[in-house]
């Protein structure tokens, strides 16, 4: 599916498109504040790169690259952008849900990515059918 904005898209379509696109601008913030952890002006303990443990400097650096990846792939709507944010989300899902004895407990960001998770799946079952009733109906 083309999901590029084409005159006689859908409401459904239009409106995903847009989701997408408020998704880029989080999944920016989020990089932008990974990237400022690491750099040491996160005024924080162990929040600078060469204070931080092992496994907050491998997490941090990949979230610093990866989130504002994930950002440029669905601003621009690219079929790549929701693989990019599922494994930014999946990262951050085990970092605090699997291992909060490790990154902490931050069951908001769990549970945002899920809600994120869970309209993604809905604009797309709803999109799927609109495109199947429409090849029906003809």
């Amino acid at each position: 599916m083309d999901r590029k904005p084409v005159i006689g898209a859908s409401a459904a379509e239009l409106a995903f498109g847009w989701f997408q696109r408020i998704i880029a601008g989080y999944c920016l913030l989020f990089g932008v504040l990974y990237w400022v952890r690491l750099i040491g002006f996160y005024d924080g303990p162990l929040w600078r790169f060469d204070l931080m443990p092992v496994h907050w400097q491998i997490a941090a650096v990949t979230l610093s690259v990866f989130y504002p990846f994930a950002a440029s792939g669905l601003w621009m709507l690219a079929s790549w952008g929701p693989v990019i944010w599922f494994i930014c989300a999946a990262t951050e899902v085990v970092m605090y849900a699997g291992f909060p004895d490790l990154f902490g407990a931050r069951p908001a960001i769990v549970w945002s990515h899920a809600f994120v998770a869970l309209l993604y799946v809905a604009f797309r079952i709803t999109i799927f059918m609109q495109k199947r009733r429409q090849a029906r109906h003809g």
